[in-house]
């Protein structure tokens, strides 16, 4: 199965070429801004509503007259217009805030949308950067799968400069042939059907600790206020630094946590059954006399284990190994109050953390966390049981569910050619 894959490297470039990368950059923000300012003045002034193929025809006369804009290249600047006009269709739809202007400091870089422009001299592991105009950069990274290359994107980060490459390739995992329902906590960060329990990491609570200390001492600095017209002080910059790189090193270490968290569940299971969350919604704020710094500390502690991040990870992971992810209804099921033996609802607070039937005729006392994951793998394996049976009593050679999708379409296709070959005879005999 072929499929787009994103591996960023990080990039070496010498004096001369990270001058020149920071240069186009300041072009590419200011090309952005002016794009930007144009549809604004023109549908303010003029009541025009500018799109992008009108701003890209102009891009010849444009170059003609800013002639630093040439070495660029046409494809990179036509991609900065569609950054402009994706920005707006958010803004239309409802999804986003009107687009605003953009500071050359925070513009993060530019984009090739296709092979033109440059050219990834390596294997996956390591290698060069060919950019037109500029030369050969070398790159840092290893890819677990490498194919076809098809766009690539430069970035700035952190004094730091990456390249993130979109590669057409056809990964492979193995995977074993068993099931298992996971419940997803703050204290028990992974919870298995089978009793296994996965704790959240001591990195997390050590850099929480090392991120507090530093920011204390970052409030104790002068910070910058535009409205009185102040200054940053150099400490205050400094202080400023490190929180950030701290900050960065917990995101990596959980990252790399969850990689090799999620990867360990997929290489023994083929079905993995979670629950769907709204994470946006479960770690909103607090309104005001809600007891806000509890609700502070919950927020932070679901952000910290990855609760979006997880599923995400199994569900693109599994599929590479030909089995699948399946995400119970959490709020008409309700696991964590169903029990798993015989489907009974019993209420709980926070604070019960052990499962208790209310049925008498059940009395099934379980953990509560591995009661819900038991849940959900229950019901997972009834809609699996479900889907083979409405395709075939005997069909039990289906690796997954996106083969067995495929399956009902071409027998659904097969089905409307034989009856359009049936109208078509019927019309010759007449």
């Amino acid at each position: 199965m072929v499929t787009t894959r994103r591996i960023t490297f990080k990039l070496n470039p010498n004096r001369q070429q990270e001058k020149t990368l920071h240069y186009w950059r300041k072009l590419h923000c200011a090309l952005y801004n002016a794009t930007l300012y144009n549809r604004k003045t023109q549908y303010q002034k003029f009541g025009h509503s500018v799109n992008y193929l009108e701003q890209q025809n102009c891009l010849p006369d444009f170059k003609e007259v800013w002639t630093e804009y040439k070495p660029l290249g046409s494809h990179a600047l036509q991609a900065t217009l569609k950054r402009v006009d994706f920005a707006f269709s958010r803004f239309f739809k409802g999804l986003g805030g009107y687009p605003k202007f953009k500071a050359s400091r925070r513009y993060g870089g530019w984009t090739y949308p296709c092979k033109s422009g440059w050219k990834a001299e390596t294997d996956g592991k390591n290698g060069h950067l060919n950019i037109t105009n500029l030369g050969k950069i070398q790159m840092r990274g290893q890819a677990r799968t490498w194919g076809v290359p098809t766009t690539c994107t430069i970035m700035f980060r952190n004094g730091a400069w990456f390249v993130s490459i979109t590669v057409q390739c056809s990964p492979v995992r193995n995977t074993g042939v068993d099931s298992v329902g996971i419940d997803l906590g703050c204290k028990d960060a992974i919870t298995l059907s089978t009793g296994e329990k996965i704790a959240k990491p001591d990195f997390i609570k050590k850099g929480q600790r090392q991120i507090k200390a530093a920011s204390k001492n970052l409030r104790r600095k002068r910070a910058p206020n535009r409205n009185k017209r102040v200054k940053a002080s150099r400490r205050w910059n400094r202080e400023r630094q490190k929180v950030s790189q701290l900050q960065r090193k917990v995101a990596r270490q959980r990252e790399d946590w969850l990689h090799k968290t999620t990867s360990n569940i997929v290489s023994g299971n083929s079905l993995v059954a979670g629950e769907k969350l709204n994470v946006k919604g479960m770690t909103r704020k607090a309104k005001k006399g809600k007891r806000k710094a509890q609700k502070s500390g919950l927020n932070r502690s679901i952000l910290d284990v990855g609760f979006g991040m997880i599923g995400q990870m199994l569900e693109y992971k599994l599929s590479e190994a030909g089995g699948f992810y399946v995400e119970s209804p959490t709020q008409t099921l309700k696991p964590t109050q169903r029990c798993a033996k015989c489907w009974e609802l019993t209420p709980k607070t926070l604070a019960d953390r052990v499962h208790v039937c209310s049925n008498p005729n059940c009395n099934n006392v379980e953990d509560r966390d591995v009661n819900a994951a038991q849940v959900n793998l229950i019901w997972a394996r009834g809609l699996e049981r479900a889907s083979l049976v409405a395709e075939s009593p005997s069909s039990t050679s289906c690796g997954s569910m996106r083969q067995l999708g495929a399956k009902k379409r071409q027998k659904q296709l097969s089905a409307a050619e034989g009856v359009g070959n049936s109208d078509l005879s019927v019309s010759r005999s007449e």
